[in-house]
């Protein structure tokens, strides 16, 4: 299968002839009509990129016939799009841009179709390079917490997962360049194998995504974005560098990438190593260090025809893991792992590939990955390698996209994946050998009835066949399909160019995964039996947003009801095997309800000045009554940014003070505890310095310096009485650089 798609691919590459259509231009100061150098153009659907030169001129080559969308930004200007019909003449485009107010006009992918956060039925959330690059947390997927709405659930600070609206783990989906990893995420003490290194933005949907990227999508999805490719004729590159003074921890990155002729590639590798961290105590928290390491590798042809592109990610990670057993054999804060740690690597190669056709595009997605999980116990223990499986997993997207006219537009495209799970000679196995083959078709239409107007329509089928084979008296065999039917509608209500309105309507699903129907072993010091008898996990969900701006301040409020059928959750039960409490996999009718409000003002005349804040309200409830596990604490977030562009030899000056106010939970689920709410205090500052013409950027951020003693409510080291992390200052240095072929 593999080798058919990937022949169709490259064999419809070869009778198409290359070309050489080229857009420039001029990109101009709106106010001063001055030409503004440095400015970067992005075509987003090809990831191809320039800047302007030392005169504010452009050019962009090699570009297919049809539409795509452009996006012309520079920091401190509002950023302007562009949709651009291509049809093999070379086109001249000036922009003016005007000094930023308030952003709000980005443009994401992750969507049903590429398009500005306004022209989207789904609100996207975004966090761009600059945001990542500046996190204080030596684990990036902590970062996403910022983003109202998500929140973190951790054991330490290696093992990070995310949750969107209450629902995590199985319920949402981690895509990387648009294709879903797939890590045993079933549960928290597993995370995803990624890191910041070369991504350009994170964009995520809060709420059902079923309909575009299937089983897994129900809660939400986090997609992790490539960085461009280098402009026409050069060679950049970029090294980076952090530290973390309450792990003494260290992050360090290098990148280089080359663009010569439409032939682009590049490559980066990345070192993080942390000691255990320390508490609000003054205490270190034993065995939670971690060291990971990972390199990345891409190249590709851009020209008219579209695009073919591979990426090749490694990564590697040893995990300590602050369990009872660990606690009582570390008593030194050191930074290697010697017991009880998690061993992991995953590997991921990806073939990307558009062809344009005119109005239609045809987008190719294969990807291959192997991930490996070991348990290393320690020598007291009688088999130090406690667990060894393996998990394979081949997925394939395959999405024709047709332009009917300005206003119409569709899409329909298959999709699937074909996963094993094996284990070795490790004596635990978390969940058996299993196989699983999923299949779907998918489809939505995108209609502007008016200039204010804008919805979109999509169906899905999808098909899971699970198999698993008998292994000893534990593991039953196991032959099982799931087949589902996804739908959503949403309207898109532009009332003025300042107030937009957006509803969404949708039924999402997620299928049981291996662990839900068959698991039977020891986990986490607790023994987990899974249910061959579960059922779909279906889902109805109404989202509302509304948007308004206005020269110097927006305001966003969303509220979301989430009606969960059959509802798939883990809970203890009152047995017990080996002398271990006994949690299964059940099921139960379900609702999440709740929202999220945020303000951002930037008062005339003080431009420089941006005063920010938001509010996250969740309740998960189960129909019977009780309430869900892993539903995060509402929390209020206020920030205070003084910002200016320019000053002297310094570029991007900011200086910024943030205030989390975390509130009780006192609605825990049967074998939670209520948490008691916290309030943590941060600053930063940051600058781009040029001496000599090397570009060199700083930023200094320091969170929790109160040193609050606290425990947060999705943290699971509270069950062994570990508090969170306490006060941590990071430095962090990125210098880029070019050579011009």
């Amino acid at each position: 299968m593999k080798q058919t798609l990937l022949s169709i691919v490259l064999s419809l590459i070869s009778i198409l002839t290359f070309g050489n259509t080229t857009i420039s231009g001029h990109i101009f100061d709106a106010n001063t009509h001055q030409s503004l150098p440095g400015a970067n153009i992005v075509v987003n659907d090809l990831s191809l990129g320039t800047v302007s030169d030392e005169n504010g001129k452009y050019l962009l080559q090699n570009l297919p016939k049809g539409t795509l969308l452009l996006s012309y930004s520079y920091v401190g200007y509002e950023t302007v799009t562009k949709t651009v019909d291509i049809n093999g003449k070379d086109l001249q485009i000036n922009i003016n841009l005007k000094p930023m107010i308030v952003q709000g006009q980005e443009v994401v992918i992750t969507g049903s179709f590429t398009g500005t956060q306004h022209e989207n039925i789904v609100k996207i959330s975004r966090i761009d390079t600059k945001d990542i690059t500046q996190s204080v947390q030596p684990s990036f997927i902590a970062s996403l917490a910022e983003i109202p709405g998500v929140s973190v659930i951790s054991k330490g600070l290696g093992v990070a997962t995310p949750v969107i609206r209450g629902l995590s783990l199985s319920n949402v989906l981690m895509l990387n360049n648009g294709i879903p990893m797939e890590n045993f995420q079933f549960s928290e003490d597993h995370p995803y194998m990624v890191d910041e290194s070369g991504i350009s933005r994170i964009e995520i949907i809060k709420g059902p995504a079923s309909l575009m990227y299937g089983s897994g999508a129900v809660g939400g999805v986090i997609n992790l974005i490539s960085e461009t490719v280098a402009p026409q004729g050069r060679i950049e590159g970029d090294v980076n560098t952090k530290f973390f003074s309450n792990t003494l921890g260290t992050s360090s990155s290098m990148g280089i990438k080359g663009n010569q002729n439409g032939w682009v590639w590049g490559a980066r590798a990345a070192l993080n190593s942390d000691k255990d961290f320390i508490q609000g105590n003054s205490q270190s928290a034993p065995n939670t260090r971690f060291n990971a390491n990972s390199a990345k590798l891409n190249a590709g042809l851009i020209k008219k025809f579209g695009s073919f592109r591979l990426f090749y990610d490694y990564n590697r990670s040893k995990l300590g893991m602050a369990v009872p057993p660990a606690l009582a054999l570390v008593t030194k804060n050191e930074r290697q792992n010697n017991v009880w740690y998690q061993d992991l690597t995953d590997q991921l190669l990806i073939a990307k590939s558009q062809i344009f056709f005119g109005n239609f595009r045809l987008s190719t997605d294969l990807s291959y990955q192997n991930n490996t999980r070991r348990l290393q116990g320690s020598d007291l223990t009688p088999v130090k390698e406690l667990v060894d499986m393996n998990l394979k997993t081949f997925t394939y997207r395959m999405k024709g996209i047709y332009e009917f006219n300005e206003s119409t537009k569709a899409f329909l495209g298959i999709q699937g994946m074909s996963q094993s799970n094996k284990n070795h000679q490790a004596p635990e196995r978390v969940i058996p050998n299993a196989r699983l083959n999923d299949f779907s078709v998918f489809g939505m239409l995108h209609e502007q009835f008016t200039p204010k107007i804008i919805t979109e329509a999509g169906l899905r089928f999808d098909h899971r066949k699970v198999v698993v084979p008998k292994y000893g008296q534990n593991i039953p065999q196991l032959e099982k399909s799931f087949n589902n039917i996804s739908a959503s509608i949403g309207t898109n209500f532009h009332f003025s160019n300042r107030v937009l309105l957006r509803f969404n309507l949708a039924s999402a699903f997620r299928s049981p995964n291996i662990a839900e129907l068959s698991q039977n072993g020891l986990h986490d010091n607790r023994y987990e039996i899974g249910d061959s008898q579960l059922k779909n996990q279906r889902n109805l969900e109404t989202d509302l947003d509304l948007h308004i701006h206005t020269r110097h301040a927006t305001f966003d409020v969303s509220a979301f009801y989430n009606n969960i059928y059959d509802y798939i959750y883990l809970s203890p039960t009152s047995e017990t095997r080996d002398g271990y409490g006994v949690f299964r996999y059940l099921q139960t009718p379900s609702r999440l309800y709740g929202g999220e409000v945020g303000i951002h003002i930037h008062p005339h005349p003080l431009e420089w000045l941006h005063i920010k804040a938001n509010y996250s309200y969740i309740i998960g409830q189960k129909i019977s009554g009780g309430y869900l596990p892993l539903i995060p604490a509402n929390k209020l977030h206020f920030e205070l940014m003084v910002k200016k562009n320019k000053w002297h030899a310094l570029r991007n000056t900011f200086v910024k003070v943030a205030m989390d106010d975390v509130f009780d939970q006192n609605n825990p689920s049967a074998f939670e505890t209520p948490s008691t709410g916290y309030t943590l205090l941060s600053a930063g500052l940051g600058t781009d310095l040029s001496l000599h013409g090397q570009l060199m950027q700083f930023s200094l951020t320091a969170t929790n310096i109160l040193n609050t003693l606290y425990m947060d409510h999705l943290s699971t080291l509270k069950e062994v009485g570990i508090y969170n992390m306490g006060r941590n200052i990071s430095l962090n240095i990125r210098i880029p650089f070019g050579i011009k072929k």
